[in-house]
């Protein structure tokens, strides 16, 4: 027992202080790219008359956003109403809370970089894919064409960039700290006391039933990607497979209730479908490409 207590505090000491050192290095190199794209430029480029490139642009930008609905939701908002092209945001909306660069690093250094390229490579090739469908579906016509009010994500810049970005990596970690202390703190304690036996019996499955199962409970219950990535890792540490671990995540992340509330502010019922079936295919066919490659 005294084992297991000592092997807790030493993972959870570990896992927290490491993920918060990335995040506040992630989050500030980010503030400073995003101090140098104005809104205007993002618009400008994705109106441009070579529509291949406008997609793979928008899941670029969409993976230096901020990490949340509430900042990404008004800005696609502002993307619709200048007219920049629905496909390319809807590319953009997809890639923003899926893709974003704490993420991808944070699966890169529990999870391994193998995992972290496929899983990116994965969610920018589904982004584009799901913006060219939505567009070939003339879902713009579901568009409300309403605006939601929100902080955004180009920040005016006030005083030097070192200094705005310090502020914004501290603005972006400050809320997340409670839902990283809590991942980390679950993490730790199945790294302690859950034996490797209980998680291989019970949820190890890495078939497209196990896959789509953790793809549907990630959306009610929406799990932040700060809080279950260190549980995924101890979870995958003990037996479970890493791509059930991952339609879990994207679930969660990718059409959270808070999400779903607000895109229901912008468009008709007939869009939220489209959107969870996007959302749900792209968790599953990601859990189970990572099944079978890693």
């Amino acid at each position: 027992m005294s084992d297991s207590i000592l092997e807790f505090i030493k993972t959870f000491f570990i896992l927290f202080f490491e993920l918060l050192a990335l995040f506040i290095v992630i989050s500030f190199i980010v503030s400073l790219i995003q101090q140098t794209v104005s809104e205007e430029k993002v618009r400008s480029v994705l109106n441009r008359p070579n529509k291949g490139v406008n997609y793979i642009l928008a899941t670029l930008f969409g993976a230096i956003t901020p990490f949340c609905s509430c900042s990404t939701i008004p800005i696609l908002a502002g993307l619709l109403n200048s007219k920049v092209p629905f496909g390319p945001s809807m590319s953009f909306l997809m890639t923003s809370p899926l893709m974003n660069p704490v993420m991808i690093f944070a699966l890169w250094i529990l999870l391994g970089w193998k995992v972290a390229v496929v899983y990116f490579i994965v969610i920018g090739i589904f982004s584009v894919l799901v913006g060219v469908i939505f567009s070939r579906l003339n879902l713009e016509e579901t568009y409300k064409g309403v605006t939601i009010k929100g902080e955004g994500f180009f920040a005016d810049a006030k005083g030097s960039k070192v200094k705005q970005a310090l502020n914004d990596a501290w603005a972006f970690l400050y809320p997340l700290l409670p839902y990283l202390f809590i991942g980390v703190f679950i993490g730790a304690f199945i790294y302690g006391f859950v034996p490797e036996e209980f998680v291989t019996r019970y949820a190890s499955g890495d078939g497209f039933i196990s896959v789509a199962i953790a793809s549907v409970l990630g959306i009610p219950m929406y799990i932040r990607p700060e809080t279950m990535i260190p549980i995924a890792d101890a979870l995958v540490t003990k037996g479970m497979a890493i791509g059930t671990v991952i339609a879990l995540i994207i679930g969660g992340a990718g059409a959270s209730i808070p999400e779903l509330a607000l895109l229901s502010k912008l468009f008709k019922k007939k869009f939220l479908v489209a959107f969870i079936t996007a959302i749900l295919v792209v968790a599953i066919s990601a859990g189970m490409i990572l099944n079978i490659v890693i």
